[in-house]
């Protein structure tokens, strides 16, 4: 196989090469790195390039492999981190100017894991600065570009990750989600996230362990990648107070499920939401296709009243407790949407958040319910397709005007608020080629399930194949075509 070949390969068929010696970690890190150096100048996914620390942890794949021994499920495979998350000697910046020089003295508990599995670290992948909604820019690095057309923006906070995937940078790939963070890039980039079920992933360090909105989890081209990553991610750890305890070999069990009688919900809109009609022509062959599938498929509307105020008031509270002393002390490093965020949060009252934990609390046994009739909702991911790289938030969304930047995200940030686990799968295209996801939504706690359906779905339709041009032609950063 060629070298591009090789970079989209499946992370699970990488893996087996590796420990076969059918390939060797520094074959397979050089390959991305040549991948890296003729797309990246283009799109702008990866930030910081860490290629000496790389070459460190390949070659102790290697080593390792000489002795007989596998280092993890992971052996070997190169992974970038988004720069949300602490990297150990590697520049971490958040995105944001008052931190562009910051090197941490520890890993996170996600880089922590996925490096002890055997993956290599290269680098960090861009984000909005603090994870500010979902397009992917900020003053320290500028913006990420959509790899299906780069006048677009991949979405995000992880849109450096989605983009990294999609251009086969990097097999794999974390991000964060809060408000689609995980959804919304893959989505755009016809990619797989995952958004975790509250505490499946734990997360360390933490200004708010116990906050209930926002998570980790992985990204990549497949759901078998996901998957695989999950094993590596998903064990409790007594940092995290949220942990579960369900055991994480579940990850490694076949995706394979027969699904003839599967009850499963159907809502292109979520009960009304304004959806672009791009979309929805996108995804208007999915009851077609989940019915193939043997599921029983019936159009029911969840009822996600409460989930605007809980999401929002919850949200506020978290920019408070986590960049209040920064916007108070020195409010000229942050940006407008951080800034905002942050004074709706010193500005709550214990009135608000009585009223917005009611309205959760009531979300989370009406979904409940809802999913005991049902065993999945489908759903849409986002409700436009990918919009102009050099507009903060569409300005409009099916002629509807937003009242915030973060209207037109409801789609994922209401799946937010109830905590379930949900994945946004690649399933279609609009016209002009733009992608288009569907999003699984599973029962309290049955993360696998999703991944599972999410994997009949990508079987089924085979859109994880089509990759972007540029990840084959390749642009140097004068704008030439590199060698294909």
């Amino acid at each position: 196989m060629t070298e591009q070949e090789l970079c989209f390969r499946p992370a699970t068929e990488l893996v087996t090469l590796l420990v076969h010696r059918q390939l060797s970690a520094r074959e397979l890190l050089g390959t991305y790195l040549a991948q890296i150096e003729r797309v990246n100048p283009t799109v702008n996914a990866i930030v910081t390039l860490a290629e000496d620390h790389a070459w460190r942890l390949a070659k102790q794949a290697d080593d390792a492999i000489v002795r007989g021994v596998q280092l993890g499920p992971l052996h070997g495979l190169p992974v970038a981190h988004k720069d949300l998350t602490e990297t150990k000697g590697i520049r971490t910046t958040y995105g944001s100017p008052a931190r562009a020089d910051f090197v941490p003295d520890v890993d996170s508990l996600v880089v922590e894991r996925l490096v002890a599995a055997g993956a290599v670290t290269v680098g960090k992948t861009n984000t909005p600065e603090w994870g500010t909604g979902s397009q992917t820019y900020n003053d320290v690095f500028g913006a990420t570009r959509n790899p299906y057309d780069v006048s677009k923006t991949p979405g995000g906070s992880s849109g450096g990750a989605a983009t990294a995937l999609a251009t086969g940078m990097v097999p794999i790939a974390d991000g964060t989600d809060m408000g689609g963070s995980l959804r919304n890039p893959a989505s755009f980039c016809s990619v797989v996230g995952l958004r975790p079920s509250i505490g499946r992933v734990p997360t360390w360090p933490s200004a708010a362990p116990q906050f209930a909105l926002a998570v980790a989890g992985p990204m990549a081209r497949t759901v078998g990648d996901v998957a695989l990553q999950m094993r590596v991610l998903s064990p409790p750890d007594p940092r995290h107070p949220l942990s579960h305890s369900v055991p994480a070999d579940q990850f490694a069990r076949p995706l394979g499920r027969d699904f003839t009688g599967t009850t499963v919900a159907w809502s292109d809109d979520l009960g009304g939401l304004p959806v672009d009609p791009r979309v929805s022509r996108a995804m208007a062959p999915a009851p077609q296709v989940l019915t193939s599938l043997g599921c029983d498929l019936r159009e029911r509307d969840p009822d996600l009243t409460g989930a605007e105020e809980a999401f929002r008031t919850w949200r506020a509270w978290y920019y408070a407790l986590t960049l209040g002393e920064l916007f108070e002390q020195r409010p000229q490093d942050l940006g407008e949407s951080a800034a905002w965020n942050t004074k709706a949060g010193l500005a709550l009252t214990g009135e608000d958040l009585c009223r917005a934990e009611k309205a959760r609390t009531a979300l989370y046994y009406r979904m409940r319910d809802f999913l005991t009739d049902h065993e999945f909702l489908i759903t849409l991911v986002s409700q436009v397709p990918p919009f102009d790289v050099d507009l903060p938030y569409p300005p409009a969304v099916a002629g509807v005007e937003p009242e915030s930047y973060l209207d037109w995200m409801r789609s994922c940030y209401w799946i937010s608020a109830t905590g379930l686990p949900a994945a946004s799968v690649p399933f279609g295209f609009t016209e002009d080629g733009l992608p288009v996801g569907l999003q699984v939504v599973g029962r309290p706690g049955d993360d696998f399930g999703v991944l599972q359906l999410a994997h009949a779905i990508e079987t089924a339709t085979q859109t994880w194949r089509r990759s972007p041009d540029i990840a084959h032609t390749g642009v140097t950063a004068t704008g030439e075509a590199g060698e294909r």
